[in-house]
């Protein structure tokens, strides 16, 4: 009777343990030899915008020329050296639509997205320009690939975390080490 009960406690300790422990790497599906990681690194600032408005292209690490491409705005030309340079999202962009922006440095691509945002327009189906000036653009949607299953913890939620495993495991130990009257004897 008591090897079932020490089983038991086993087995929840194990389990409870093993739903806590995050996952070490994350399993990349579809095409395993571009996984669109680059030897240099790549961004657009905001990723949502509005139709009309003005992206930050950037870029860190390119020895050479970068050649930025994209349907919603003109193609753009990092020189050597430079780290960044802007473009003119279009007016007629669709609002909601998510476009793909490629990066092209010395032959070696990485693509990012960019996202058109919905908004009221004018009549001239343009944004309202100085509402615009005066409001700071507000993020919102998901933070998605943050890098991790740890990303954006502080340290109150692993002392949360922490206690709570450390009161799985006493009590497992607790219910193995506690004795009924009949084993008593």
């Amino acid at each position: 009777m008591r090897a079932i009960r020490v089983a038991s406690a086993a087995l929840l300790t194990a389990t409870a343990l093993t739903l806590t422990i995050p996952p070490a790497s994350a399993n990349v599906r579809g095409d395993e030899t571009n996984n669109n990681i680059t030897s240099f690194g790549f961004r657009v600032t905001p990723s949502t915008i509005a139709a009309g408005g003005q992206v930050t292209l950037s870029v860190d690490g390119c020895e050479g020329d970068t050649k930025v491409t994209s349907g919603i705005f003109d193609d753009a030309h990092i020189p050597k050296g430079q780290a960044s340079t802007t473009a003119q999202v279009f007016w007629d962009a669709k609002p909601g639509a998510m476009y793909e922006v490629t990066f092209d440095c010395k032959g070696e691509t990485g693509k990012t997205d960019l996202t058109i945002a919905t908004g009221r327009p004018d009549g001239n189906n343009h944004q309202n320009q100085n509402q615009n000036q005066h409001q700071n653009p507000v993020n919102k949607g998901v933070k998605a690939g943050i890098g991790g299953s740890l990303g954006g913890l502080d340290l109150h939620e692993i002392a949360l975390g922490s206690a709570l495993i450390l009161g799985t495991l006493a009590t497992a130990y607790y219910k193995t080490r506690r004795r009924t009257g009949e084993d008593r004897s």
